[in-house]
């Protein structure tokens, strides 16, 4: 019985295999240096540049925070950014600024700062956000000078993050 290579005159040989596998593997190997560049590429980077000095003072600065008695909800509605700062009795309340970026989890490609204004209730904002899941990073300052941080989740047209979220 005759092969299929001794018919056509060819042989598979054993460099024949290991180009083969070298090639495979070449495949493989191509396709993970590039998704590893893609993740490190895209990656927005790091939250504060030091965590351990960044805790010494977590627990003293979420202490006035919370003393502030502030309840902050961050939401789109129609094409609007609605945040909505109540003080300790429901009342709301202008504070002395406001930073907000608004951004994607995974680049910040997509990241913008919205252009709050305070229309006597609320600090709205028109935006157009691409379907997907946000994320809402408030400061405000508090006449006194304390800050108040919190982030909002957005979901924005998009199934998977509502199930999900």
């Amino acid at each position: 019985m005759t092969s299929h290579n001794q018919q056509s005159g060819r042989k598979l040989t054993g460099w024949h295999v290991f180009g083969m596998f070298a090639f495979g593997f070449g495949v493989i190997i191509s396709v993970n240096l590039f998704l590893a560049y893609s993740a490190v590429n895209t990656f927005p980077g790091l939250e504060v540049k030091n965590s351990y000095v960044a805790s010494q003072s977590f627990d003293a600065n979420r202490a006035r925070q919370e003393a502030l008695g502030w309840q902050v909800e961050g939401k789109v509605e129609e094409g609007q950014l609605l945040v909505q700062i109540r003080d300790v009795h429901g009342a709301p309340l202008e504070v002395a600024r406001v930073d907000a970026l608004i951004a994607r989890r995974t680049h910040v490609r997509d990241d913008f700062v919205p252009d709050l204004q305070f229309n006597g209730t609320d600090y709205v904002a028109d935006i157009d956000l691409a379907p997907g899941s946000w994320q809402l990073r408030l400061v405000l300052r508090a006449p006194d000078g304390t800050e108040f941080q919190q982030r909002h989740d957005l979901c924005i047209d998009d199934l998977e993050c509502k199930v999900n979220g």
